[in-house]
């Protein structure tokens, strides 16, 4: 298992802008996809975004395409979630994971290890 460490959530406004950012020890971070997924409360966990190896490639969910953006960065094996135009339906904690290979993946089961969550949290 992977210590993964989460931050940039809180509560901000509709129509704000968050940035996550999910920390991974050690350099086999840089060989394997990353991902977001968010769980509400009396939801199931919810695919985000994910992003390939070396961010050749991203997909983003139709429910934030246009608004969210991932990205990483493997020098500081870090991947980031920038988040724009919030609306209260973006209201949830978001988990940060790393794949079990390069490519991205979009279901659960694709990802092997989990952060501890971030709360997000937008008023209107």
């Amino acid at each position: 298992q992977v210590q993964l460490v989460e931050s940039g959530g809180g509560l901000v406004q509709a129509g704000d802008s968050l940035r996550l950012s999910c920390q991974a020890p050690g350099r086999t971070f840089r060989t394997y996809a990353m991902g977001w997924f968010r769980q509400a409360p009396g939801t199931e966990r919810e695919f985000v975004a994910s992003i390939s190896w070396n961010g050749g490639n991203t997909y983003c969910a139709d429910s934030v395409k246009g608004r969210f953006t991932i990205s990483r960065d493997n020098a500081k094996n870090t991947v980031y979630l920038q988040m724009n135009s919030l609306k209260p339906e973006d209201t949830a904690v978001y988990y940060c994971a790393v794949g079990k290979g390069p490519l991205i993946v979009t279901m659960a089961g694709g990802f092997g290890s989990w952060g501890q969550g971030t709360q997000v949290t937008v008023s209107s």
